[in-house]
């Protein structure tokens, strides 16, 4: 059995790769926060760093970044 590794993003890296994740797809904030099942608010303070994602939604953003093929960018 292999346990998969989070994505490890530095806290002010977090607000960056979730804009830059948001405008690669062409989603507003609020777009972006429906994929999420979050609020637009909580993408918001994401982005401005005033909070960062729980665990689960980085895994759903660690997967949206594989199916745009561009997370190898980021590790």
């Amino acid at each position: 059995m292999t346990i998969k590794k989070p994505l490890a993003i530095k806290q002010p890296e977090v607000g960056q790769l979730i804009r830059k994740l948001r405008l690669s797809a062409g989603l507003t904030q609020e777009q972006f926060a429906n994929t999420l099942n979050v609020t637009y608010s909580t993408i918001n303070r994401w982005e401005n760093r005033r909070s960062s994602p729980s665990p689960l939604a980085m895994e759903k953003i660690e997967r949206m970044l594989q199916e745009m093929e561009i997370g190898e960018q980021f590790n």
